[in-house]
């Protein structure tokens, strides 16, 4: 089990070290294509880590994910959505009802 665990670290460090070398890569075209973006890893980071008992702030774990703070990603690489993509997302992400 202690393989498995290290093996899974090594792949999503390996899946982040592509989605860095991959910034032409908008979050809003992996939304769009495949249902999660950069975002989602560093929700889920602190869902997990809460799971644990253990406290990650939304920050700190962007900062893990994206390699910098996630102010400075975006001002850097974030371009904004078109009109096109935000239709796709809107009618893939219907609002929810309250």
């Amino acid at each position: 089990m202690d393989k498995e665990i290290e093996i899974q670290a090594a792949v999503f460090r390996r899946l982040l070290a592509h989605l860095d070398s991959r910034k032409d890569v908008q979050n809003i075209e992996l939304m769009n294509l495949a249902g999660f973006c950069r975002n989602c890893f560093s929700k889920w980071t602190v869902a997990e880590a809460e799971k644990l008992g253990v406290n990650v702030d939304i920050e700190t774990a962007r900062e893990q994910v994206y390699g910098m703070p996630y102010s400075q990603w975006k001002e850097k690489h974030q371009l904004p959505a078109t009109e096109e993509q935000m239709a796709k997302f809107n009618a893939l992400n219907p609002p929810k009802n309250k």
